[in-house]
């Protein structure tokens, strides 16, 4: 059975970066964050920036993904740490680019696993590493239908589909 996608609503006054997040309804189960950019970049350093959090949540998603294959074998994975750092590169440094003049986004991951485990499920958990939800979805993409609220859904003459 599929689930019912939760809602996210993020607020901001257009007098500045930062950002009010709530995910979920209100009450129970909900939760509420706070996105800033830097003060460096012109904002208040409230909370953490839009790239931080995307950073965020591919490295739980990698920690919980390998957390539970570890369970599922049961394997001595007693922790898992997460190390992410996100940048941009110029193509041209890219042998793959076919813009040369473009700017790439580059993930920097070190995962640390903490427990007894042999050379061959320490490189087994690497693998899985690249097969949590998350990380699919930033190297294979995906739809994003945007429009204006009030609008039609996707079929919209106004609604930009990207991805």
């Amino acid at each position: 059975m599929a689930s019912v996608p939760v809602e996210i609503v993020v607020r901001g006054s257009a007098a500045g970066f930062a950002q009010e997040i709530t995910i979920g309804a209100q009450g129970a189960g909900s939760h509420r964050l706070i996105a800033d950019e830097p003060a460096d970049a012109g904002g208040g350093n409230a909370g953490p920036s839009p790239y931080e959090l995307l950073a965020a949540a591919l490295g739980a998603c990698t920690s919980m993904t390998l957390g539970m294959y570890a369970r599922r074998k049961q394997w001595p994975l007693a922790s898992v740490v997460v190390r992410l750092r996100h940048s941009k590169i110029h193509a041209v440094d890219c042998a793959n680019c076919e813009q040369k003049q473009a700017m790439l986004d580059k993930m920097d991951c070190d995962i640390e696993l903490i427990g007894e485990l042999s050379e061959e499920q320490r490189e087994k958990l690497l693998q899985i590493a690249g097969r949590c939800p998350v990380h699919q979805t930033l190297t294979h993409g995906m739809q994003i239908h945007t429009r204006l609220a009030g609008e039609p859904r996707p079929d919209s003459a106004k609604s930009i589909t990207s991805g």
